[in-house]
Order: structure tokens, then C-alpha cells, then sequence
């Protein structure tokens, strides 16, 4: 009895993000792309037909979790390996081992945790044993393996890549620690579903430490007489000190902070709009909303006045979409500091909006004929494409051809400013205008 009261407070003496670590599949949360019923890795998995494989995805997800899973599930031998604290001696004697192993028949599995952390030297002292069948060998990385694994380890191996955990799926891995005995199962705890939600969202897909906060706002919540603990909002902004982690991603403080980002890029504010940017992000704001809603501005507010602002948009994006918080906070500040300092022109956004209410109000005015394909022998017989110019045959890449429909003949959409390099657009449709004009265009 002494020997199981033991165990059990050794196991509670864990922190909780150990306690719930998933012992099965079916308990594994996320990665539904990979695990789901019928999916590759899974099927893999409970097959018991693992080969050499790398799981690649950011901290907290699961690679490791997935390693102690096949371990339970396997009938190899299963060695787990620190790259942070193995050498190549270290590296030789369990490959040594492995070929014994092997000798006998038996297979041996080895989990490489941080593989990225072996130099190159390291990585070749297993090649030889993957190549001989010596070892399986999975590796668990946050970093990208085509840099940081050598390209003949790296072909040897499947790569699996490991998501960031959406927030609803946080939420329901916290409701399951407040409910499982391994967690918090036996209290009496209260902590508003929204509170839940925010600390998913502050968590940025890391389960590790959406657990970990979750446990650090019970151990800080009020008990009360009967005993119950209530986790506040203040408890939460305390812990991460982070007052503003609380704002309503949906609500209307959500769309108060983003208008501000935005109408202060538009009055080439560069302060505060890095302020709000910084609101919003330590708030645990998802960056890739944020670097979506500045390629809208970059073409709304800044258009053809510097084209350039949509490529350093995009390219913000795919930086954060890369790299995640909070290494990408630079990339989004140089976005939209770019967006602030950067000419302004709505041209571009009035043009579709003419242009959208002509096509709403007159959605059945027909193409012209002469801008018509004719993939049959039917339509060119209807005269379509009938005296269709081709601009490239024209000396001055110009013709006289009618494109609009005849009721909107003449009607203009895009009026470019005289802002940036959208002076020099301006310029050269005056020029295409006058060219048209004296040719008797249309």
C-alpha cells in the first residue's frame, strides 16, 4: 500500500503536460492529416511496420510523445537518444548493440530527440547501420531537415511534418486535464470557457505549453471555503503577464485593434502602427491574419503607387507561416512599417468597386464578339473572335479594337493618382488614351 501511495505522488509530482501524455493514438491530439482513421502514419504505426523517418514540426506538437507511442506499441527494441547529450562514442556503442540485435533477429529502433543538433560527422556515424538495416532510426527536429540533415541520411528516411495545434483543439486537450484524473480530475475547479480559450491562444499551437499555463493559473487560483478553485481572468493575466492576452478574438476588441493597425498604416503613422501590431501579437493574435489583412492593404491602400508593397506583404506572410511566433514579430513590424512610410493610393480599390456595381447591375451584358474564343468550328461560324488584333503583331503594341461592351463604351474604372510610381501609370494610360483616341478607338 505504502509502495502505491509512493507512485502516486510521484506521478502528481510530475508537471501536468508529463502526466497527460498521451499513452495511445486515439488519446493523441492533432495531427488528424497523419493519424486520422486510414492515415499513413497511423496505419504505419499500428501495423508495427516502421521505417527510418523524421517527424519535423515546431515545439510541442507531439514528435516525441509519437516516439514513446510506437515504443509502447512495437516489437523492437526501442532506444530513445538525446542528440543534445550523446557523442559519437556514445553513437557507436549503441549501434554496436544494434548489429547484435540484429544478428539475432531482432529489430532495433532508434529515437533520435533534436536530431538537428548532431554535426555532420555524428549524422554519418549512423548512415551506415540505416543503409544495413542495423537501426530504424526516427528523428525528431524543429527544424528543417533539408538543412539540417545530411542528404544521404535524409533519403533514407520517410519526413513527416507535424502541425501547430489549432486552438480548438487546445481547448478540448485543456477541458481533458480538468477532467481526467491524471490532471485535475479530482478537484473542484472553475475557469471560464473563454479564459480556456485564451490561454489556447497564447499556448500558439504548442501543447506543452498550453498545459503548462493551465496548470501554473490553477496552482495561483482562489480556493475557496468548500475548497473549489476559481481561475480568474486576472489569474491568467498574471501568470503570463499579458493584460491584453484577453481580448475577444471574434469580438468587437478584435476588430477595434485591427482597424487601428490599419487606418494607421493608411495615415503613414509608422509608431503607432507597430504599436498596435504589438497589441494585437502579444495579445496572442494569430500572425497570419494579421499578415493576410496587410497584403489587402498593400493593395487597397498602397497599389500601383509602389508595387513593391505587395511583394514585401506576401513575403511577410510566407515568413511568418515559416517561422511562427515570436521570431516572426520582425518580419510583420518591417511589413507594416513598410506599408506606413509607403505612397498611398486607393485607385486600385475604387476601380473594382465601379467596376462591380456595372457588373452587378448589368450581369447579363454580353462579351463582344470580336474578344470571344472560338475553340469550335460552330463559333467561328457565329463570328467569334471575327477581326480580333493581336497587340504584340501592332507596331505600337496598341490597337483600335472595342473591348468594353457597347452600353459601357467609354466608361473609366481605374484613375491612377499622382502618387509614387503610380505618376508614371498615370503617365503612360494618358498616353495608350491619346494613341486610342487618334486612331479612332472606341
Amino acid at each position: 500500500m505504502a509502495e502505491q501511495m509512493n507512485f502516486f505522488e510521484d506521478a502528481r509530482s510530475l508537471p501536468l503536460a508529463a502526466r497527460l501524455r498521451p499513452r495511445t493514438l486515439d488519446e493523441f491530439a492533432g495531427q488528424k492529416h497523419l493519424l486520422g482513421e486510414g492515415k499513413v502514419l497511423r496505419r504505419i504505426i499500428e501495423s508495427d511496420t516502421v521505417g527510418s523517418m523524421i517527424f519535423w514540426g515546431p515545439p510541442g506538437v507531439g514528435k516525441t510523445t509519437l516516439a514513446r507511442i510506437i515504443a509502447g506499441r512495437t516489437r523492437a527494441k526501442f532506444i530513445d537518444f538525446s542528440a543534445v547529450t550523446s557523442g559519437i562514442k556514445e553513437i557507436k556503442q549503441v549501434m554496436e548493440q544494434a548489429e547484435k540485435n540484429r544478428r539475432f533477429g531482432e529489430k532495433t529502433i532508434l529515437f533520435v530527440d533534436e536530431i538537428h543538433r548532431f554535426n555532420k560527422a555524428q549524422q554519418d556515424a549512423f548512415l551506415p547501420f540505416v543503409e544495413k538495416g542495423s537501426i530504424i532510426l526516427i528523428g525528431a527536429t524543429t527544424e528543417n531537415p533539408s538543412f539540417e540533415v545530411n542528404g544521404a541520411l535524409l533519403s533514407r528516411c520517410k519526413v513527416f511534418v507535424l502541425q501547430a495545434l489549432k486552438t480548438e483543439e487546445l481547448v478540448a486537450l485543456l477541458k481533458h486535464a480538468l477532467g481526467d484524473e491524471r490532471g485535475f480530475g479530482g478537484q473542484r475547479i472553475e475557469i471560464a470557457d473563454e479564459l480556456l480559450e485564451a490561454v489556447a491562444a497564447f499556448a500558439n499551437g504548442d501543447a506543452r505549453s498550453a498545459l503548462s499555463t493551465l496548470e501554473m493559473a490553477v496552482l495561483n487560483g482562489d480556493v475557496g471555503a468548500d475548497g473549489k478553485i476559481t481561475v480568474t481572468r486576472e489569474t491568467i493575466e498574471g501568470i503570463t503577464s499579458k493584460k491584453s492576452l484577453l481580448y475577444d478574438k471574434t469580438g468587437e476588441e478584435h476588430y477595434n485593434l485591427i482597424s487601428a493597425l490599419h487606418k494607421s498604416m493608411r495615415n503613414s503613422d509608422p509608431d503607432a502602427a507597430v504599436y498596435w501590431l504589438a497589441r494585437m501579437l502579444e495579445a496572442g493574435e494569430d500572425p497570419l491574419y494579421i499578415a493576410r489583412r496587410v497584403t489587402r492593404f498593400a493593395s487597397e491602400d498602397v497599389g500601383l503607387a509602389d508595387p513593391r508593397a505587395l511583394e514585401i506583404a506576401v513575403a511577410a506572410y510566407q515568413a511568418c507561416h515559416f517561422i511562427g511566433m515570436p521570431e516572426c514579430t520582425v518580419h510583420l513590424t518591417q511589413a507594416v512599417v513598410y506599408m506606413a512610410m509607403a505612397p498611398k493610393s486607393n485607385a486600385l480599390y475604387v476601380a473594382y468597386g465601379r467596376a462591380k456595381k456595372d457588373a452587378l447591375e448589368q450581369l447579363a451584358e454580353p462579351v463582344p464578339l470580336v474578344i470571344r474564343n472560338a475553340p469550335t468550328k460552330l463559333m467561328k461560324e457565329l463570328d467569334y473572335g471575327k477581326g480580333y488584333q493581336y497587340a504584340h503583331d501592332a507596331r505600337d503594341k496598341l490597337t483600335d479594337m472595342q473591348c468594353l461592351p457597347d452600353s459601357l463604351l467609354g466608361r473609366e474604372y481605374y484613375t491612377p493618382t499622382e502618387e509614387g510610381v503610380e505618376a508614371k501609370v498615370k503617365a503612360r494610360l494618358a498616353e495608350i488614351k491619346r494613341w486610342k483616341k487618334e486612331h479612332g478607338a472606341k
